[in-house]
């Protein structure tokens, strides 16, 4: 399983959304700090909308470790966020759980306090640690996500 979550990256890495969600199962689960919980489609829709949206992401992956059903690997996203124009460095840390030969569960983890700092500036420093901006966030990373489905169903 550890091809699969080599394969996985080096598709992200070379900005290849379709590569990218073809090792994904179809009853995909995924979790993150950004987007809290996302199943099917939507799980592969916002790797789609992301690279869609990331003309300057680089990314390094490493420490890829796979035992059994489960795995686990290290990366590090360097990209600009659009709305600020603050570029980012996100250190994320993923499980992986594998069905059929496939990932079925995928949990990134960040610090998303020091990424608001680096995202938002003193704002982000401010508020990046509370509840109430990862509701907030949560919200308008899922709005985006709705708006980018929608396009993608209309054509």
């Amino acid at each position: 399983m550890k091809e699969v979550i080599e394969g996985f990256y080096a598709a992200f890495q070379n900005k290849d959304a379709e590569k990218m969600v073809s090792f994904y199962h179809d009853d995909i689960e995924f979790t993150d700090p950004a987007f809290g919980d996302l199943k099917g489609e939507h799980a592969k829709n916002m790797w789609r909308m992301l690279l869609s949206r990331s003309a300057d992401l680089t990314l390094e992956f490493s420490d890829v470790h796979a035992d059994g059903n489960k795995g686990q690997a290290h990366w590090d996203a360097n990209y600009t966020v659009g709305r600020t124009g603050r570029k980012v460095l996100n250190k994320i840390d993923a499980e992986f759980t594998f069905k059929d030969g496939k990932i079925i569960r995928h949990i990134d983890t960040f610090d998303l306090h020091k990424w608001a700092k680096q995202a938002l500036g003193f704002k982000g420093m401010l508020l990046g640690g509370t509840s109430f901006f990862k509701g907030k966030l949560n919200g308008q990373s899922n709005g985006m996500l709705v708006k980018f489905e929608n396009k993608l169903k209309n054509g």
